[in-house]
């Protein structure tokens, strides 16, 4: 056993559905290293700003995270030593909607017209990296490319008070509605179409009487689907893998298990994805589908490795990340394969032709 100290364990989360955040709202972190001697944290307790920060740069040691994968990648592209110890695939409302005034129907009814892009004046923009690409693979599926379309700017100082948005910043205050921008760009007649995504972006299309025009979340090509949303990587800071690989494998037991119990237990995960993002159950439903509580795996099924990888790719080509990598070399599937030997339970064939 390694004599690593570890004084404090942190975890942070984005507030959407994970079994990362099953297995946190069930106090299962805490349920395990209970007796161990160290703290263990969530950086939701954390009113200091440095700290507070980890959840995009992941600055602090000991640390595990999963969520959106921009400001994941976006950290491993500066330097910062983390490792994917397993990936979870839950598909999600994604389209590109216009409001029935502008005629737009088809995909091909967007060559010419005003897309428009948020740009909000964060750390890490995942929303605009994330919108244009379901432009580009949206415009794509017909032939059509960005270049045959005028793209515009949504600032968030032409809509409200910037301050006022804390999408990338940490520290809590006061927060509007994601999609603010989109929703003020569409009703001025601004843009002729937007991107918007999870139940935000299904509440904004219902409420607007939008049309969509793509539907990106449940197309059946993957390759469309894979945005900040999908897939979700579950790092953590690589010298805990290797100093204390123990430590690691009981929390992404904790984790995969949780995704087991969130198939058995439908109605319940449900409720915790509700409590999770302060998001109605009916809502959850109609933006993630009836069978959410099937698709919060945590594995390293190579799809997902693939889809990550292409998304890695897509970010460094377009500037959104300092540096490319490989994605191979950032996953470490020794964790979940020690697990699937000494936990029956844990799938097994999900580690097939991984990296070593």
């Amino acid at each position: 056993m390694s004599d690593y100290a570890v004084d404090t364990l942190w975890y942070t989360r984005c507030s959407v559905p994970t079994p990362f955040s099953i297995a946190a709202q069930l106090g299962w972190f805490e349920d395990e290293f209970r007796n161990d001697g160290f703290n263990v944290r969530s950086l939701r307790e954390s009113s200091r700003p440095e700290e507070q920060s980890s959840h995009f740069d992941h600055n602090l040691a000991n640390s595990f995270r999963q969520g959106g994968s921009v400001p994941a990648i976006w950290a491993r592209s500066r330097g910062q030593d983390t490792r994917v110890i397993a990936i979870t695939w839950t598909d999600e409302y994604q389209a590109i909607i216009a409001l029935p005034s502008s005629g737009i129907r088809t995909v091909k009814d967007l060559k010419g017209r005003r897309l428009g892009l948020p740009k909000h004046h964060i750390t890490i923009d995942h929303n605009r990296a994330s919108a244009l690409r379901a432009f580009d693979v949206t415009l794509a599926t017909e032939g059509l490319t960005v270049g045959d379309v005028e793209l515009v700017d949504l600032e968030d100082a032409r809509y409200g008070d910037e301050g006022a948005l804390r999408t990338g910043g940490g520290g809590g205050g006061r927060q509007r509605h994601t999609y603010t921008n989109e929703a003020y760009a569409l009703a001025r007649g601004e843009v002729d179409a937007v991107y918007v995504k999870d139940v935000r972006g299904a509440e904004l299309a219902y409420l607007l009487g939008a049309h969509v025009v793509a539907d990106l979340g449940f197309h059946p090509d993957p390759f469309v689907r894979i945005s900040n949303c999908t897939p979700r990587p579950l790092t953590v800071s690589g010298e805990l893998v290797r100093e204390r690989p123990d430590i690691v494998e009981r929390f992404l037991h904790r984790v995969v298990e949780a995704g087991r119990w969130a198939a058995e237990h439908p109605a319940e995960t449900v409720g915790f994805i509700s409590a999770e993002t302060g998001w109605s159950e009916g809502w959850i439903r109609r933006a993630y589908g009836d069978k959410v509580h099937l698709n919060l795996a945590a594995d390293l099924d190579p799809a997902s490795i693939g889809g990550l990888g292409k998304f890695v790719t897509y970010l460094a080509d377009g500037g959104f990340v300092p540096d490319h990598f490989e994605v191979d070399d950032w996953i470490d599937a020794g964790p979940l394969r020690e697990l699937s030997r000494i936990a029956p339970s844990v799938r097994s064939e999900a580690l097939q032709g991984l990296p070593a």
